[in-house]
């Protein structure tokens, strides 16, 4: 097993990457749960498959989080590749309790974290870098490797299954807009 040493060879750069991994790391883990789909086994691994190839070039590097989040991008959209199709999504059922404001909103958290779990890998990943990230259409395209208006098309395909697969959500939206 190659260590943190044996891969960045000066000891100011291993700190800065360091103090990197301790800042960034759970912006990073938000963004693979959301890329995996909810699956926190799954977005470890991202996040630490992005962490060991921003290690290995680290010193030519000039924006590590936004190379990170690059890597995350295209591994996520390889390991899609390569799987082919998805297995069971084992969720938990929040319990039936008083819609205090804190439960309303863990709710419908869990509920839009199930439903974005029940798009394909491409609609998820278009959904979580347009709108929680908030990349526009174009870098968006350039991450996925696609065209402008696949984005858009499948953005708008996407947006339309939500509200499908949950519609609790889309009167959740109009009601506080």
């Amino acid at each position: 097993m190659t260590t943190l040493s044996e891969v960045i060879v000066d000891p100011a750069d291993e700190q800065r990457f360091r103090e990197f991994v301790a800042a960034r790391s759970p912006a990073l883990m938000r963004l693979g749960f959301l890329l995996t789909g909810g699956d926190q086994h799954a977005a470890e691994d991202l996040v630490q498959s992005a962490l060991a190839k921003l290690a290995s070039r680290w010193r030519r590097v000039a924006a590590p989080e936004a190379y990170a989040r690059q890597i995350m991008y295209r591994q996520q959209v390889s390991w899609w590749r390569v799987s082919g199709r998805r297995g069971e999504v084992v969720q938990a059922t929040p319990p039936d309790s008083a819609q205090d404001d804190l439960t309303h909103r863990s709710e419908l958290r869990l509920l839009l974290r199930d439903a974005l779990a029940r798009l394909t890998a491409r609609q998820r990943a278009v959904l979580v870098l347009r709108y929680f990230e908030d990349l526009p259409e174009r870098e968006v395209a350039e991450a996925l490797g696609c065209s402008v208006g696949t984005v858009r098309s499948t953005a708008h395909r996407s947006l339309a299954r939500l509200r499908e697969i949950a519609p609790e959500l889309a009167r959740e939206l109009e009601a506080v807009t």
